[in-house]
């Protein structure tokens, strides 16, 4: 077990603010490293966990060892390079998505301890009540309407059931925007890379904005479920154009239909926009996606250039 932010592990370490030691799952991934980052910069004690998902005594094994104030799961089968992974390692998938999710949900239940759960939004898909355009963005309330993935099946069924448990906060992440252009868990990073990209406005996560926010959500012991994205919605192409605009004004691209896309995917792909009315109430101060992502993501890369120029 391994200790951070100037914990040893016996309670020794300097002062947790509030109280605070969390237990933190998915230290290999993109959310959960910087989950971590986070609790150093802010002085939180905090531990990885070792134990596997769906082995439960090992949960217990970690809670034990490390006593923390708060769990934070963001270990789970998204697939590499992409979620069509999952449609060839089902088995795999249901164990870390359903089997390991439900477990740490029991587990902390059990000992009373509460969760945040880093989950997706990709479980929701345009419809005639929430036209592409509308501004109707589905709520916290609605339940999945999408399940063309295996990924996103798994979700949306573990999301139903998980739901129940009241020590437990469900963050409903999308199409996550981080300012390292380089991690290959960006979706920007992702569609770069690719020959064509199709263009669908959709709900957005800017994770250096609102991943510090999960933390004061922890602080405040917010349970339920809620939309994790920054208010409104960013299209493929606009995304890409402030890219071009910001830090390579030399890349092109080109464009392709749902249907194209479809030939090239083993799984089609949802595309929607979440109603965060609910997480802007609790905190103001959010940015809308395109003020986020200028302010988080592309300045900051754009001074980066300058400096290399």
């Amino acid at each position: 077990m391994e200790f951070g932010a100037n914990d040893n592990g016996n309670g020794n370490g300097d002062a947790k603010p509030q109280g605070l030691r969390f237990l933190i799952y998915g230290r290999t991934g993109c959310i959960g490293g910087l989950l971590g980052q986070i609790c150093e910069a802010q002085g939180i004690p905090f531990a990885y966990g070792s134990g596997r998902l769906e082995n439960c005594e090992s949960l217990r094994a970690d809670i034990a060892a490390v006593q923390p104030s708060h769990v934070l799961n963001a270990a789970g089968a998204t697939g590499r390079p992409h979620v069509d992974w999952c449609e060839f390692n089902k088995i795999e998938t249901i164990r870390s998505n359903v089997i390991g999710a439900l477990n740490m949900a029991d587990v902390c239940w059990e000992k009373g301890l509460p969760l945040i759960f880093y989950s997706t939004g990709c479980m929701f898909d345009y419809d005639s009540d929430h036209p592409i355009g509308s501004g109707i963005g589905f709520t916290e309330n609605d339940a999945s309407n999408y399940s063309g993935s295996f990924f996103s099946k798994t979700k949306g069924m573990v999301e139903d059931l998980i739901k129940n448990y009241e020590n437990v906060c469900i963050l409903r992440v999308r199409m996550p925007l981080l300012s390292d252009l380089s991690h290959h868990r960006n979706f920007i990073k992702k569609i770069i890379g690719y020959e064509r990209v199709v263009n669908i406005p959709n709900s957005m996560t800017v994770l250096d904005e609102l991943l510090p926010i999960s933390i004061e959500m922890a602080k405040r012991n917010l349970t339920g479920i809620w939309n994790f994205t920054n208010p409104g919605v960013l299209s493929h192409n606009e995304v890409l154009e402030m890219y071009r605009d910001y830090v390579d004004p030399n890349f092109t691209w080109k464009n392709f239909t749902i249907e194209e896309q479809a030939k090239v995917l083993a799984a089609p792909r949802c595309n929607n926009e979440l109603d965060s009315t609910k997480l802007k109430q609790e905190f103001p101060e959010i940015l809308s996606i395109k003020e986020s992502a200028i302010k988080y993501v592309f300045e900051p890369n754009r001074k980066k250039m300058n400096i290399v120029a």
